[in-house]
């Protein structure tokens, strides 16, 4: 691991969430809001490491803005993104109430106080299952649960996803938790406490690379290859770099071709839910809040 790159991802990540605390206001386009925390990232010397997810009430996961997306900002916000330096990820979240409810707030309040707990108790060696139980445990002290079927996750140099996960309850397996990349987050639900697959979200992750048939998906294929890598990405960065049929059009035959895995959103069936999320590295004898 690049120790180096890891804690400049995750200052860039912190810089970028105050940021963004500051410039979200009710009814705002989501569009301009994922865009103005993209282009701060850049800004500040990193790249995006997954489109910046704009979730809100019951969608709990995987909404970024189309390019044509005439959504606004409203009710109870998520706002997830991660910052990449050469594949070394950040990544983090937090949850804001945009209509002044105070179950929204009560629910905030749940996943911030559940991360902060989940951190606390963080060492090398811990049992997983004991983060997710003391996740489990302030999520329902606060009357709601947790997603029982989303999980924080390993993370490695270009993959976002890797490894073990930690969970968001005491699943009782018995997995000790090793030097490694980690990110920690916590859902909290007023609903059932568990997610199901919702509709296409325009995220997109490259899982092959073998030919796909017309020359332009082609193109599009290398150019993800050689900008992306592993990394997920979105069709509105893509449009913006070819002209917006073709590249729909071939975004679509790579999904069909099988080179695109295509996320869906992932939605809370009954209840609204909140989210808040920081990346930890776990050393020998230590644990660092890169996102802090």
């Amino acid at each position: 691991m690049d120790n180096e790159k890891i804690l400049q991802a995750g200052k860039i990540a912190s810089q970028v969430r105050e940021y963004a605390k500051l410039i979200i206001k009710p009814n705002m386009p989501l569009l301009e809001i994922a865009e103005k925390i993209e282009d701060k990232i850049f800004e500040l010397g990193g790249k995006p490491a997954f489109p910046v997810n704009l979730s809100i009430n019951n969608i709990t996961a995987h909404y970024t803005p189309s390019h044509d997306d005439k959504s606004t900002a409203r009710d109870l916000l998520k706002i997830d993104f991660g910052v990449s330096i050469e594949g070394w990820i950040a990544d983090t979240a937090f949850s804001i109430d945009l209509e002044g409810s105070e179950e929204n707030k009560k629910l905030i309040e749940a996943s911030e106080k559940a991360l902060e707990e989940a951190t606390k108790i963080a060492k090398p060696g811990i049992n997983i299952s004991q983060i997710g139980k003391k996740i489990q445990e302030t999520i329902e002290s606060y009357g709601f649960l947790p997603i029982i079927n989303l999980s924080g996750h390993e993370m490695r140099q270009y993959e976002l996803h890797a490894g073990i996960t930690i969970p968001n309850i005491d699943d009782k397996k018995n997995i000790p938790l090793k030097p490694g990349l980690y990110a920690v987050e916590p859902f909290a639900t007023n609903g059932t406490g568990k997610v199901h697959d919702g509709k296409p979200s325009g995220i997109y992750l490259l899982v092959n690379n073998k030919n796909p048939r017309s020359q332009t998906a082609r193109e599009i294929l290398k150019f993800i290859e050689q900008t992306y890598k592993s990394l997920p990405f979105c069709s509105r960065w893509i449009i913006k770099k070819f002209p917006k049929a073709l590249a729909l059009f071939a975004l679509k035959e790579l999904e069909d071709n099988g080179n695109l895995h295509h996320f869906p959103q992932l939605v809370e069936k009954s209840g609204k839910v909140s989210q808040t999320e920081h990346t930890i590295l776990v050393e020998k004898d230590k644990i660092t809040i890169t996102t802090l």
